[in-house]
């Protein structure tokens, strides 16, 4: 239950001089709130017992909201059960940002593709299997030209482009050995540029454009970011596609092939803004724990 200020509001990091958290951490001081920074993989969950959740003994079902940066990955159990913790936090009447069940749709490629599709928002083509054969006739059937993505991952790493089929053939050996799920996409010539539309609350607050060396135009893999006025149709496609996945902030990545088109590749749920903040007069943060202070004081 929400009280007088101050506040106890948690960021969940496993680093807490990752830049992201010291300037939430930052925001949210300034405005006299009690901040506290955690692992997820420090959350101890109890039943029948008292405290219910807690980080190092100290209950956390007690704080008015959970700001989640990051959620580590590792194997199906602790995955699973990371998330889960956030839902029964949500169960005691934690506010969680971004809700568990929009980082669930949002953080798998899979499922991300398949929803924005189902609502109208262009999707690369896709194709997901689980067998080396439906991977190879994928291959073929996307003219031999794709991105290979993990099924979950960010900031670019281990995606890799493929367009000869004796390399498709070794890679995909290669993740099958590893019992990995094999994520195709559509290779789509876009100059090397994309762009990311934030969204908080529902609002386009900020955007900018990556232009990359290679295909790749992430940050983390040298692409650099530029100022960009996005259109009304990028605003109205990122601004449906936070929508689409209850994301209270997001950054929405969009592709613009060389003939117009317009898709989107990603909507993040614990995205970054350290490249845009270096391109924006915004104050990303700033806006971000605004939006989260009034949600608490209406709730």
């Amino acid at each position: 239950m929400l009280r007088d200020n101050p506040l106890k509001i948690g960021i969940l990091s496993s680093d807490s001089e990752e830049w992201h958290v010291l300037r939430l951490s930052k925001e949210l001081k300034k405005r006299g709130n009690e901040v506290y920074i955690f692992p997820v993989t420090k959350l101890v969950s109890k039943i029948a017992l008292v405290p219910s959740i807690s980080i190092r003994g100290y209950a956390v079902e007690d704080y008015d909201a959970v700001i989640v940066r990051r959620v580590p990955g590792g194997s199906v159990e602790q995955v699973f059960y990371r998330m889960d913790v956030l839902h029964v936090l949500e169960e005691y009447g934690v506010k969680v940002f971004n809700p568990p069940l929009s980082i669930e749709k949002s953080v798998n490629k899979h499922y991300t593709s398949a929803l924005l599709e189902k609502h109208g928002l262009k999707s690369p083509k896709t194709i997901v299997a689980e067998s080396f054969r439906d991977a190879m006739k994928g291959f073929k059937e996307l003219k031999e030209d794709v991105i290979v993505k993990p099924l979950f991952g960010s900031l670019g790493s281990g995606m890799i482009r493929v367009t000869d089929q004796d390399i498709a053939y070794r890679v995909f050996r290669a993740l099958e050995s590893i019992n990995s799920v094999f994520y195709l996409q559509e290779y789509i010539p876009h100059k090397n540029t994309d762009m990311r539309i934030f969204v908080v609350g529902g609002s386009a607050i900020s955007a900018m454009k990556r232009v990359g060396e290679s295909w790749k135009t992430n940050i983390s893999s040298g692409g650099k970011p530029i100022p960009y006025e996005p259109s009304e149709e990028e605003t109205r496609i990122s601004i449906k596609a936070a929508e689409i996945f209850n994301l209270e902030y997001t950054g929405v990545d969009l592709l613009q092939s060389e003939v117009g088109e317009l898709y989107v590749l990603e909507v993040n749920s614990t995205p970054g803004w350290e490249g845009l903040q270096k391109v924006t007069e915004k104050n990303i943060s700033n806006e971000i724990i605004e939006h989260i202070l009034s949600k608490l004081k209406k709730s």
